[in-house]
Formats: structure tokens, C-alpha cells, sequence
């Protein structure tokens, strides 16, 4: 199990959509998961200590667990099937550990919340991680190369044949 933690909740130019960051701890790996825009709002609201009128759906979940005598634990993203993540929360009750299937959207409210650990499954980064700044590297190091000595012979070519009497006017 890799920890993460929430580098930023994000929303898709292209389909509006929320895409919530893992970031793996001590490394820049991330784990983009695409959340409903109610889950990213009751994230966002919690990570910034907004006060609601009323308790959301993740803090009743949180207040039951507490009432019934349990605590979360952890959550785990724990697979990636056929395009959708899966996750399960870890509820201690009177000391026996169960785990509870989830949306990982739902389990990630709910850590931030009471403020438990999420982990993502090793093969599950290793599947659908990215390093952002390996990507912007690579294309860095691809548009050096495009714009090569080679390359700036064609911008010459057209510098020689401006006219610069006719900018003075």
C-alpha cells in the first residue's frame, strides 16, 4: 500500500468533469480519480474548514461510525477494474477490523473528515499513476529537439529576405 494525500481537486476543461489528485507521499506520482462534482465540493469543503448549515452524506456516515462505537481507520484504493476505481473503508468495531466496499470519492470525504491515512494499491498506481513532472520533461526535451540549429535555418531564411525600410514608416 502506497499513502497519498490530496494534491488538488481539479476540473476538466474538455467534460467539466472533477478529477481529484492522490499525490504518493515523497515522490511526485499521482493518481488522478474522476469524482462527481458533489463529492468534489464535500472534499473541498472540509479540506477548506468550510461550516455548513446542515451535515452532509460523509458526515452522517462519520457521526454513525461514531455513535455505533467504531473509527475508521484508513481507506484504501484498492483496484482499478475495466476503467473505475474501487476503494474500501477500514472501520475498527470493539477491536475487529471490517472492511467496507466504497466509491473512493465517498472514502477520500470521509478520511479528510476524521482524518485517516488513504492508501492507494501498488498496483493500482503502478497502473494508472502519473509523474507530471517527467511528462513536462519529456516534452520539454521533445520541443528542444524540434527547435534545433537545424531547425532555426528556415527562420534565417526568412529574416534574409525582410526589407527593413519598409518597418521605418
Amino acid at each position: 500500500m502506497i499513502e497519498v494525500v490530496i494534491d488538488s481537486i481539479r476540473i476538466s476543461l474538455v467534460s467539466q468533469h472533477r478529477i481529484v489528485m492522490l499525490k504518493e507521499m515523497g515522490s511526485e506520482r499521482q493518481l488522478p480519480i474522476w469524482i462527481g462534482p458533489c463529492e468534489a465540493d464535500a472534499i473541498t469543503i472540509e479540506l477548506q474548514d468550510v461550516k455548513v448549515a446542515r451535515p452532509l452524506t460523509q458526515d452522517l456516515l462519520k457521526n454513525v461510525i461514531a455513535v455505533m462505537g467504531g473509527r475508521v481507520s484508513h481507506v484504501l484504493v484498492k483496484e482499478l477494474e475495466e476503467g473505475i476505481f474501487h476503494a474500501s473503508l477500514f472501520v475498527d468495531i470493539k477491536g475487529e477490523l471490517k472492511e467496507i466496499d466504497c466509491r473512493p470519492s465517498d472514502a477520500i470525504a470521509l478520511a479528510v473528515r476524521v482524518k485517516v491515512p488513504i492508501f492507494v494499491a501498488e498496483a493500482v498506481m503502478d497502473e494508472a499513476g502519473v509523474e507530471p513532472e517527467q511528462d513536462i520533461q519529456e516534452q520539454a526535451k521533445e520541443q528542444e529537439e524540434e527547435a534545433g540549429p537545424e531547425n532555426l535555418d528556415i527562420f534565417s531564411s526568412f529574416v534574409d529576405t525582410l526589407d527593413f525600410d519598409d518597418f521605418e514608416e
